[in-house]
């Protein structure tokens, strides 16, 4: 029977370090069915959602210490299950554009969460702009709205405050 681990790592980044977390994996019958990959500073970062049967699950984290030393990372696992199917729940995409300063993501997290609604996906990054270097700020953002909640109200009160905090931003549906 196929059981699912969700593993993260952590380690300062270097050429081959997917090659040899995939190897890791692969050897001991373990599929990586999902994956989050990110140089960060200096640092490398992964999540990776695996299957395997039970057995090699078992090993993988028996053998997790000596694997964290081959590897030169810290690695956490933690088995999981599928998450339940939530046909409520519409999905849709948000990207926000800005100068950067403190506290956006949060600003933003508090006013989904406060809907009751959940954030699925969130990446950010910062740049210099192109020609004035100023600092700036871009997300990218998945959420599940559900079904009952008035969309065009939602997006209105979410705009809204975008334009209040000199966010450029859009909300859609996705496909």
């Amino acid at each position: 029977m196929s059981e699912q681990l969700v593993i993260t790592a952590l380690g300062r980044d270097r050429p081959g370090i997917v090659d040899q977390l995939s190897e890791a994996l692969g050897s001991r019958d373990l599929n990586i069915e999902d994956s989050r990959m990110s140089v960060l500073g200096g640092e490398f970062a992964v999540m990776l959602l695996v299957s395997g049967d039970s057995s090699a699950i078992d090993d993988f984290l028996a053998e997790m210490p000596a694997l964290e030393e081959a590897l030169d990372m810290q690695l956490l696992a933690r088995t999981t299950t599928p998450p339940p199917a939530r046909p409520d729940l519409v999905p849709y995409r948000i990207e926000v554009v800005s100068m950067d300063h403190p506290g956006i993501v949060h600003e933003l997290a508090r006013f989904f969460s406060r809907r009751n609604i959940n954030i699925v996906e969130l990446e950010t990054e910062s740049h210099p702009a192109a020609h004035t270097g100023t600092p700036m700020f871009a997300m990218h953002m998945v959420i599940g709205i559900p079904a009952d909640q008035p969309i065009a109200r939602l997006r209105e009160e979410f705009l809204a405050t975008c334009e209040e905090r000199n966010l450029d931003a859009s909300m859609t549906a996705m496909a």
